[in-house]
């Protein structure tokens, strides 16, 4: 089956084994942009639990279109958020094997927030070694007429959707032993701590 999924900040588990899984999978990219949503978001497990990462945008009163949307470069933001994944994922087996990978994403500009996604998207299925079939939406729907599910509001930190195809499996994490086992968390959270073994969470 096609998904239809939101464009993502460096996706939940459960975003990226809609992406692993569906036959196409395509980005939405004519919505309006929602704050609060993995959209620019996402969530690492820390020494005192989850910690939101989030990437700033420029609002404009105009905007139609989520492609449109510009990053901002208030509050230092990349150098914070790789500042918190080193402090996070730095004991972990795998977060030096892939920081040569990743830290290009807080190193270089990007103007727009769907390309800079689309780019860690691409990246992060490289050095998953999935080979998803995406597609991206050229127009909006909000119901969908193609025959995909629709994953757009129902992968969302706050307001999660029920969803009977995704359990999320325990895995090694850094910090378990203080704060038990916290699910879906990014796919970076599987990715420093699982390494190549990431892609059996996926299935």
């Amino acid at each position: 089956m096609d998904a239809l999924l939101s464009t993502t900040y460096f996706g939940s588990i459960q975003w990226y084994q809609k992406l692993y899984k569906a036959d196409t999978a395509w980005i939405e990219g004519c919505e309006r942009f929602q704050k609060q949503t993995y959209r620019n978001r996402c969530t690492i497990a820390t020494a005192n639990g989850r910690q939101a990462l989030s990437v700033p945008v420029v609002h404009q009163e105009q905007l139609t279109n989520i492609r449109d949307l510009r990053i901002s470069d208030h509050g230092n933001w990349r150098h914070v958020h790789w500042n918190a994944l080193a402090s996070a994922y730095g004991e972990s087996a795998f977060f030096l094997y892939y920081a040569d990978d990743l830290r290009p994403f807080f190193e270089r500009k990007w103007e727009f927030l769907f390309d800079f996604n689309m780019e860690i998207t691409m990246k992060m299925c490289e050095l998953l070694d999935i080979s998803p079939n995406i597609r991206i939406t050229q127009s909006f729907e909000a119901t969908p007429q193609q025959a995909a599910a629709d994953f757009r509001e129902a992968i969302n930190p706050k307001h999660p959707a029920p969803d009977a195809d995704f359990t999320p499996r325990p895995y090694y994490q850094v910090y378990a032993d203080r704060q038990g086992f916290l699910p879906n968390m990014s796919i970076l959270d599987l990715l420093f701590n699982m390494g190549n073994e990431s892609i059996f969470w996926l299935m």
